[in-house]
Protein backbone atom coordinates (compact mmCIF):
# COMPACT_ATOMS: atom_id res chain seq x y z
CA UNK A 1 0.00 0.00 0.00
CA UNK A 2 2.80 2.58 1.07
CA UNK A 3 4.62 1.35 -2.40
CA UNK A 4 1.45 2.29 -4.22
CA UNK A 5 1.19 5.23 -3.07
CA UNK A 6 4.43 6.87 -3.15
CA UNK A 7 4.20 5.71 -6.96
CA UNK A 8 1.25 7.72 -7.45
CA UNK A 9 2.20 10.63 -5.89
CA UNK A 10 5.74 10.44 -7.86
CA UNK A 11 3.39 10.07 -11.37
CA UNK A 12 3.20 12.65 -13.70
CA UNK A 13 0.59 15.37 -13.04
CA UNK A 14 -0.58 16.26 -16.67
CA UNK A 15 -3.66 18.54 -14.97
CA UNK A 16 -0.79 20.46 -13.54
CA UNK A 17 0.93 21.10 -16.55
CA UNK A 18 3.40 24.10 -16.89
CA UNK A 19 5.72 25.64 -19.52
CA UNK A 20 9.30 25.81 -19.50
CA UNK A 21 10.07 27.81 -16.11
CA UNK A 22 13.72 28.14 -17.57
CA UNK A 23 12.53 29.41 -21.02
CA UNK A 24 10.90 32.12 -19.02
CA UNK A 25 13.30 33.64 -17.11
CA UNK A 26 15.49 36.57 -17.25
CA UNK A 27 18.54 36.80 -19.34
CA UNK A 28 20.40 39.44 -17.57
CA UNK A 29 22.52 41.76 -20.59
CA UNK A 30 24.50 43.48 -18.30
CA UNK A 31 25.80 46.58 -20.11
CA UNK A 32 23.90 46.05 -23.14
CA UNK A 33 21.86 49.39 -24.95
CA UNK A 34 18.58 49.82 -24.83
CA UNK A 35 17.30 50.73 -28.35
CA UNK A 36 17.26 54.38 -28.36
CA UNK A 37 15.10 53.81 -32.18
CA UNK A 38 11.84 51.89 -30.31
CA UNK A 39 9.06 53.09 -30.39
CA UNK A 40 6.66 54.14 -27.56
CA UNK A 41 3.07 55.98 -26.77
CA UNK A 42 2.87 57.83 -23.76
CA UNK A 43 -0.25 57.94 -21.33
CA UNK A 44 -1.98 60.61 -23.74
CA UNK A 45 -1.10 58.00 -26.42
CA UNK A 46 1.59 59.94 -28.32
CA UNK A 47 4.44 58.63 -29.80
CA UNK A 48 7.95 58.78 -28.91
CA UNK A 49 11.43 57.39 -29.27
CA UNK A 50 12.61 55.88 -25.96
CA UNK A 51 16.06 57.79 -27.15
CA UNK A 52 13.57 60.81 -25.77
CA UNK A 53 14.01 59.68 -22.49
CA UNK A 54 17.77 59.31 -22.20
CA UNK A 55 20.42 61.72 -21.31
CA UNK A 56 18.92 62.79 -17.97
CA UNK A 57 18.76 60.84 -14.48
CA UNK A 58 19.13 56.99 -14.50
CA UNK A 59 16.02 54.61 -15.39
CA UNK A 60 14.01 52.28 -13.78
CA UNK A 61 12.55 50.05 -16.20
CA UNK A 62 9.50 47.19 -14.72
CA UNK A 63 8.17 45.65 -18.09
CA UNK A 64 4.78 43.51 -17.54
CA UNK A 65 0.76 44.32 -18.96
CA UNK A 66 -1.44 46.92 -16.58
CA UNK A 67 -4.18 44.09 -16.86
CA UNK A 68 -2.14 41.35 -15.32
CA UNK A 69 -3.92 39.21 -12.52
CA UNK A 70 -0.29 37.84 -11.08
CA UNK A 71 2.38 39.80 -10.28
CA UNK A 72 3.11 42.91 -12.02
CA UNK A 73 1.10 45.44 -9.95
CA UNK A 74 3.36 43.21 -7.09
CA UNK A 75 6.50 44.59 -8.60
CA UNK A 76 5.47 48.33 -9.70
CA UNK A 77 4.66 48.63 -5.79
CA UNK A 78 7.93 47.27 -4.86
CA UNK A 79 10.09 49.16 -7.00
CA UNK A 80 7.52 51.99 -5.62
CA UNK A 81 7.83 51.81 -2.23
CA UNK A 82 11.81 50.48 -2.52
CA UNK A 83 12.44 54.08 -4.06
CA UNK A 84 9.99 55.94 -1.49
CA UNK A 85 11.82 54.31 0.97
CA UNK A 86 14.93 55.21 -0.35
CA UNK A 87 14.53 58.37 -0.49
CA UNK A 88 14.82 59.16 -4.00
CA UNK A 89 13.04 61.48 -6.08
CA UNK A 90 11.43 61.33 -9.73
CA UNK A 91 12.72 63.60 -12.26
CA UNK A 92 15.61 64.45 -10.20
CA UNK A 93 17.13 60.67 -9.15
CA UNK A 94 15.65 58.95 -11.64
CA UNK A 95 13.80 58.19 -14.08
CA UNK A 96 10.58 55.39 -14.03
CA UNK A 97 9.82 53.38 -16.97
CA UNK A 98 6.56 51.18 -16.69
CA UNK A 99 6.16 49.46 -20.25
CA UNK A 100 3.37 47.43 -21.21
CA UNK A 101 4.41 44.06 -22.94
CA UNK A 102 0.76 43.56 -23.76
CA UNK A 103 1.14 45.43 -27.34
CA UNK A 104 -2.91 45.40 -27.25
CA UNK A 105 -3.26 47.72 -23.82
CA UNK A 106 -4.02 51.49 -24.41
CA UNK A 107 -2.69 54.54 -23.68
CA UNK A 108 -5.68 54.89 -21.82
CA UNK A 109 -4.65 51.46 -19.52
CA UNK A 110 -1.38 53.23 -18.48
CA UNK A 111 -2.73 56.67 -17.26
CA UNK A 112 -5.00 54.69 -15.42
CA UNK A 113 -2.30 52.33 -13.37
CA UNK A 114 -0.27 55.96 -13.15
CA UNK A 115 -3.62 57.61 -11.68
CA UNK A 116 -3.84 54.90 -9.24
CA UNK A 117 0.13 54.20 -8.89
CA UNK A 118 0.02 58.28 -8.15
CA UNK A 119 -2.75 58.27 -5.07
CA UNK A 120 -0.28 55.27 -3.53
CA UNK A 121 2.49 56.80 -3.86
CA UNK A 122 2.59 60.73 -4.26
CA UNK A 123 5.53 62.66 -5.27
CA UNK A 124 5.18 66.45 -6.35
CA UNK A 125 7.96 65.23 -9.38
CA UNK A 126 6.06 61.87 -10.08
CA UNK A 127 3.92 63.13 -12.98
CA UNK A 128 6.93 63.95 -15.08
CA UNK A 129 9.31 61.84 -13.72
CA UNK A 130 7.26 58.83 -13.57
CA UNK A 131 6.16 57.23 -17.47
CA UNK A 132 3.42 54.55 -17.83
CA UNK A 133 3.83 53.73 -21.82
CA UNK A 134 2.34 51.04 -24.32
CA UNK A 135 4.20 50.06 -27.14
CA UNK A 136 3.65 48.48 -30.75
CA UNK A 137 4.84 44.91 -30.99
CA UNK A 138 8.22 45.96 -32.57
CA UNK A 139 8.82 48.60 -30.04
CA UNK A 140 8.17 45.88 -27.01
CA UNK A 141 10.16 43.29 -28.80
CA UNK A 142 13.25 45.36 -29.15
CA UNK A 143 13.30 46.18 -25.57
CA UNK A 144 12.66 43.23 -23.79
CA UNK A 145 15.19 41.75 -26.10
CA UNK A 146 17.70 44.04 -24.99
CA UNK A 147 17.00 43.76 -21.54
CA UNK A 148 16.85 40.02 -21.66
CA UNK A 149 13.08 39.75 -20.70
CA UNK A 150 11.38 36.58 -22.54
CA UNK A 151 7.33 36.43 -23.05
CA UNK A 152 4.78 34.85 -24.13
CA UNK A 153 0.98 34.95 -24.23
CA UNK A 154 -0.41 31.56 -23.23
CA UNK A 155 -3.94 31.36 -24.85
CA UNK A 156 -4.88 28.46 -22.96
CA UNK A 157 -4.05 30.80 -19.51
CA UNK A 158 -4.91 33.49 -21.05
CA UNK A 159 -1.78 34.71 -19.10
CA UNK A 160 1.57 36.94 -20.63
CA UNK A 161 4.28 34.08 -19.07
CA UNK A 162 7.13 36.34 -18.04
CA UNK A 163 9.68 36.85 -15.07
CA UNK A 164 9.50 38.99 -12.11
CA UNK A 165 12.01 42.06 -11.56
CA UNK A 166 13.12 45.12 -12.34
CA UNK A 167 15.94 47.05 -14.96
CA UNK A 168 18.41 49.52 -14.09
CA UNK A 169 20.45 51.66 -16.36
CA UNK A 170 22.17 54.64 -17.36
CA UNK A 171 21.18 58.06 -18.69
CA UNK A 172 22.55 56.77 -22.13
CA UNK A 173 20.60 53.71 -22.03
CA UNK A 174 23.54 51.16 -20.91
CA UNK A 175 21.96 48.28 -18.91
CA UNK A 176 23.63 48.67 -15.12
CA UNK A 177 21.97 46.08 -13.19
CA UNK A 178 18.78 44.08 -12.74
CA UNK A 179 17.11 43.38 -9.31
CA UNK A 180 14.86 40.07 -9.95
CA UNK A 181 12.03 38.55 -7.71
CA UNK A 182 9.74 41.10 -5.67
CA UNK A 183 10.63 43.03 -2.25
CA UNK A 184 13.33 45.34 -2.99
CA UNK A 185 15.45 46.27 0.09
CA UNK A 186 15.62 50.21 -0.13
CA UNK A 187 19.22 49.48 0.06
CA UNK A 188 19.64 47.77 -2.98
CA UNK A 189 17.43 50.41 -4.91
CA UNK A 190 19.56 52.74 -3.50
CA UNK A 191 22.15 50.87 -4.60
CA UNK A 192 21.21 50.02 -7.96
CA UNK A 193 20.32 53.47 -8.84
CA UNK A 194 23.60 55.25 -8.06
CA UNK A 195 25.31 52.94 -9.57
CA UNK A 196 23.54 53.68 -13.01
CA UNK A 197 23.59 56.93 -12.75
CA UNK A 198 27.26 56.89 -12.21
CA UNK A 199 27.20 54.86 -15.67
CA UNK A 200 28.36 51.84 -13.92
CA UNK A 201 28.43 47.94 -14.85
CA UNK A 202 27.24 45.10 -12.30
CA UNK A 203 29.94 42.82 -12.40
CA UNK A 204 26.84 39.65 -11.48
CA UNK A 205 22.95 39.10 -10.89
CA UNK A 206 21.85 36.94 -8.56
CA UNK A 207 19.91 34.57 -10.21
CA UNK A 208 16.10 34.45 -9.05
CA UNK A 209 13.69 32.54 -10.81
CA UNK A 210 9.96 33.89 -10.14
CA UNK A 211 7.88 33.81 -13.00
CA UNK A 212 4.66 36.04 -12.67
CA UNK A 213 2.03 32.93 -14.22
CA UNK A 214 2.37 30.95 -11.50
CA UNK A 215 1.56 33.53 -8.78
CA UNK A 216 -2.05 33.62 -7.49
CA UNK A 217 -2.84 37.34 -5.83
CA UNK A 218 -5.83 35.99 -4.05
CA UNK A 219 -4.00 33.26 -1.96
CA UNK A 220 -0.25 34.93 -2.26
CA UNK A 221 1.14 31.73 -3.44
CA UNK A 222 2.72 29.69 -6.31
CA UNK A 223 0.33 27.01 -7.30
CA UNK A 224 1.66 24.76 -9.23
CA UNK A 225 5.14 24.93 -7.56
CA UNK A 226 3.70 24.63 -4.43
CA UNK A 227 1.32 21.55 -5.30
CA UNK A 228 4.91 20.12 -6.76
CA UNK A 229 6.46 20.98 -3.35
CA UNK A 230 3.77 19.26 -1.36
CA UNK A 231 3.80 16.21 -3.37
CA UNK A 232 7.50 15.57 -3.06
CA UNK A 233 7.45 17.06 0.55
CA UNK A 234 4.54 14.05 1.00
CA UNK A 235 6.52 11.48 -0.40
CA UNK A 236 9.58 11.83 1.06
CA UNK A 237 7.39 11.79 4.47
CA UNK A 238 5.98 8.74 3.37
CA UNK A 239 9.65 6.96 2.42
CA UNK A 240 10.74 7.80 5.54
CA UNK A 241 7.43 6.38 7.48
CA UNK A 242 8.10 3.09 5.15
CA UNK A 243 11.79 2.81 6.41
CA UNK A 244 11.36 3.43 9.84
CA UNK A 245 7.96 0.50 9.63
CA UNK A 246 10.77 -1.72 8.17
CA UNK A 247 13.33 -1.26 11.03
CA UNK A 248 10.86 -1.64 13.98
CA UNK A 249 9.97 -4.63 12.20
CA UNK A 250 12.96 -6.08 11.95
CA UNK A 251 14.04 -4.87 15.69
CA UNK A 252 10.67 -6.78 17.08
CA UNK A 253 12.37 -10.16 14.83
CA UNK A 254 9.32 -9.68 12.57
CA UNK A 255 9.11 -9.40 8.42
CA UNK A 256 8.01 -6.14 6.79
CA UNK A 257 4.37 -6.21 5.43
Amino acid sequence: MILLLLLALLLPLPAFAAPDNAAFAYEPHLGAQLPADAVLRDEAGRPLRLGALLGGPPLVLALGYFACPNLCGVVRDDILSGLERAGLHAGTDYRLLVLSIDPGESPADAARAKEGALSRYPDPADDAGWRFLTAPAAGVSAIAAAAGFPSRFDPALKLFLHPAGVVFASPSGAISSYLLGVGYPASDVRSAVLRAGAGAVATAVSPVLLLCFHFDPETGTYDFAVYRALSVLAALTLVTLAALFVVLQRSRGGRPS
